[in-house]
């Protein structure tokens, strides 16, 4: 033995996700109010922008430069020429929807986005930007059962759906009985509150800004995959 360890490349990137990951879960909630605390709140979110920044760069050159690994699936034509088209301009959509009046974003009005009857995309679901890449990661998982397509898009599934349940809980602390009321009016799971009739159908019309800006977004997403994938997969 010479004392060396070579690491496999999936093996850094499963680190990686790790850490981009385990890094948003800690900074998100039980590190946030410490640092807040004792660096401010810009410069918390300095600091959790230059460690996001670095945690998924790590992962995305790792992806990128590692060698191609045999998938274990790989979903058939119609997946990818119908369902993973609908589904992604979905997640297009409710993405840019999240950035509009979303009132689980830190503001000191946000009681007064939650008290009011839940529209557009937040009738759709309480955490529309979580879902968006919810959607996209489940999308992802069953379009290509490869290693790395599964380390990458299961890191951002676990993130994102354990990171709306626990926002759900933060939120609780914060605002009490106002998010409370927000949560029995909306739903998680997107479109089960309209299924129930707590919302109306008509309320999730998502808005011309959401919808354009979605089917924008959507096909940019696709232009800049072909390219850089050579294949058109509609969103990266």
């Amino acid at each position: 033995m010479n004392g060396s360890f070579a690491m496999s490349p999936l093996t850094q990137l499963m680190l990686a996700t790790a850490a981009f990951v385990g890094t948003h879960f800690f900074l998100s909630h039980p590190l946030r109010a410490a640092l807040v605390r004792r660096v401010g709140e810009t410069g918390f979110l300095g600091f959790y922008s230059l460690v996001a920044t670095i945690t998924l760069g790590w992962m995305v050159w790792t992806a990128w430069t590692m060698p191609p690994l045999a998938p274990y699936w790989a979903a058939p034509a119609w997946f990818y020429d119908w369902a993973a088209p609908i589904l992604m301009l979905l997640a297009s959509v409710l993405l840019v929807g999240a950035n509009i009046g979303n009132p689980a974003s830190p503001n000191p009005k946000v009681v007064v986005a939650i008290v009011r009857p839940a529209t557009g995309v937040f009738a759709i679901t309480r955490h529309p930007m979580n879902w968006a890449f919810i959607i996209w990661a489940l999308t992802h998982i069953a379009l290509s059962g490869g290693p790395a397509n599964l380390v990458i898009a299961g890191g951002i599934l676990t993130l994102t759906f354990f990171g709306s349940l626990l926002q759900d809980h933060k939120k609780q602390s914060l605002l009490g009985d106002a998010w409370r009321g927000w949560e029995e009016r909306t739903s998680f799971i997107p479109f089960a509150a309209i299924a129930d009739r707590r919302i109306p159908v008509k309320a999730a019309w998502p808005g011309i800004i959401p919808l354009v800006g979605g089917i924008i977004l959507w096909l940019a997403a696709s232009y800049f995959h072909t390219m850089l994938v050579g294949l058109w997969a509609w969103i990266a």
